[in-house]
């Protein structure tokens, strides 16, 4: 039976993953076999495994931190916010069916077998897991029949880090207020605390931190820095998103749509000098780069209305004209197309015009694409010539299908892998300077983002050939390393195996509440 140790937060954003990340890292390299595990996962950033099945990207970022491959057991239950009112259900990595908040918040307590299911199976395989909750465990209006954060808590007979963000401010209320409006046997759970995001001289801290353990009575297990760190995001709380506007010597735009997810899909260009990605939504932050690229997105056809509705669209087609390179992913892809139809009611039902950039056509239906892909660049001219014959890997997540007409060609040629099935198939399309693919993580690879960049530097008259691209793999494992750094330099380690190592006083009972 493993040991088990959760990291929950005052809120949202207050630094959970990272710090359960970090966790995991040190677990691993002081000899454990560790994994990650959070019972319900609110993103838009998923990812899918080799069995074809679908979660979220924390627990990936969390489950290479600790040096295992993503298992769905790490993540069973992942809501994709389809509007403000409702999300699509994910169980243990397949779809549910979309069900509004209140109709899900009155049957989740139904998914706690699988949620069980999925943690014994952890539970049998390592030493110790990490588990992160959502949010913050003092949610009055979600407590009942929590299953995430205390709720979770008790049922793997785990105890708690209760960790609070500094960098936004009255982190000392955040701590003792979550505390206060927890109940006793809550409360007798969270066995350290942790402040987050500190910037300057700890010292200073010292009188707070002796106020904490005061009124608390929780020991302050550490005061961790800010770290900037280049690491996968979960969700729209992303720094990236208020990054700098600042235009590179290669300026490339992301349209940041209501509804973006997998914008991991573009971190390889941020490591690149002399490249700026700007996260653009408006017609005034758009200004002139030299490749605007689509995301990928949970409702194709609402995103596109609302480019529509506010210029965007109208100004991207105005780029198009003038010879700017555009480049959709996914559901971006699907919107650059001539029709979009979903008459299944699958996303907002109906059909809508396209932005007519590329002679393609999608069509919405109930089953759900879920692979992961190799392959390569096919033979093309025009600016990204030098692709042709480069490797390529990533995953394919989408609903629709999308046929080529006449007047564009396939972008790559792929094998992919759903569980013990195996294919090879063309995906894409390219027409000019418009492409569009289904393949997430078609950046990855240092070759093919610095190809793209070179060439985008060629078009303009910039010589970008020496620029030095990324693996990104490589450039992870590093990171998670300086997260790891940082963590024991400024947590009390001992403290914290000395919480795992005890438990709490009926672990060997754990038990199902529901």
């Amino acid at each position: 039976m493993a040991k088990a140790i959760m990291i929950q937060g005052t809120m949202s954003n207050a630094g959970k993953s990272l710090i359960a990340a970090g966790l995991c890292r040190i677990f691993k390299q002081d000899g454990y076999r560790v994994a990650p595990f959070k019972s319900q996962n609110m993103a838009l950033n998923s990812f899918i495994t080799e069995e074809g099945l679908e979660m979220g990207r924390a627990q990936v970022m969390q489950a290479e931190a600790a040096g295992i491959k993503p298992s769905v057991y790490m993540n069973p239950i992942l809501l994709k916010p389809t509007n403000d009112t409702g999300s699509q259900v994910i169980v243990n990595g397949e779809v549910l069916g979309n069900m509004p908040a209140r109709e899900y918040f009155a049957y989740k307590k139904k998914l706690v077998p699988a949620v069980m299911e999925a943690y014994r199976k952890l539970d049998e395989e390592y030493d110790i897991i990490v588990i992160e909750g959502a949010g913050s465990p003092a949610e009055i209006n979600l407590k009942q029949d929590d299953i995430v954060n205390m709720g979770m808590a008790k049922m793997a007979g785990s105890p708690v880090l209760l960790v609070g963000d500094i960098d936004r401010g009255g982190v000392f209320a955040q701590l003792i207020g979550t505390v206060d409006l927890l109940e006793p046997e809550e409360r007798a759970m969270v066995k350290g605390l942790l402040i987050n995001k500190f910037r300057g001289d700890k010292s200073i801290l010292d009188p707070g931190i002796r106020m904490l353990e005061e009124k608390s009575g929780i020991p302050v297990v550490g005061v961790a820095p800010y770290m900037r760190l280049e690491l996968d995001d979960e969700d729209s709380l992303t720094e990236r998103f208020s990054g700098s506007q600042e235009v590179g010597l290669v300026d490339i735009a992301v349209i940041q749509i209501p509804r973006i997810s997998n914008f991991t899909d573009f971190n390889p260009f941020e490591m690149m000098e002399g490249v700026s990605l700007r996260y653009v939504k408006s017609v005034s932050e758009l200004k002139h780069p030299d490749m605007i690229l689509l995301p990928g997105t949970k409702n194709t056809m609402e995103d596109l209305l609302w480019m529509r509705q506010n210029g965007l669209e109208a100004a991207i087609l105005k780029e198009a004209e003038a010879g700017t390179v555009i480049f959709g992913i996914c559901g971006g892809y699907q919107m650059l197309g001539q029709e979009l139809s979903d008459p299944e009611g699958v996303e907002a039902g109906g059909s809508i015009r396209g932005m007519g950039l590329l002679p393609t056509r999608t069509v919405f239906g109930g089953d759900k694409t879920r692979t992961r892909v190799t392959g390569t660049f096919q033979e093309q001219d025009g600016v990204f010539a030098g692709l042709a014959g480069l490797k390529l890997e990533g995953y394919e997540i989408h609903m629709g299908e999308t046929t080529l007409e006449e007047g564009c060609s396939p972008m790559t040629r792929l094998s992919a892998r759903t569980g013990e099935a195996a294919c090879c198939k063309q995906d894409g399309a390219r027409k000019g300077q418009v492409f569009g693919t289904y393949v997430h993580g078609i950046f990855d690879r240092e070759q093919v983002a610095k190809e793209i960049v070179t060439a985008l530097g060629a078009k303009k008259g910039v010589d970008m050939s020496a620029v030095r691209g990324v693996d990104f793999s490589e450039y992870k494992e590093s990171q998670y390393d300086l997260l790891a750094r940082g963590l024991r330099e400024s947590l009390d380690m001992k403290k914290i195996y000395a919480i795992l190592e005890a438990g709490l006083p009926d672990r060997n009972q754990k038990t199902n509440r529901f």
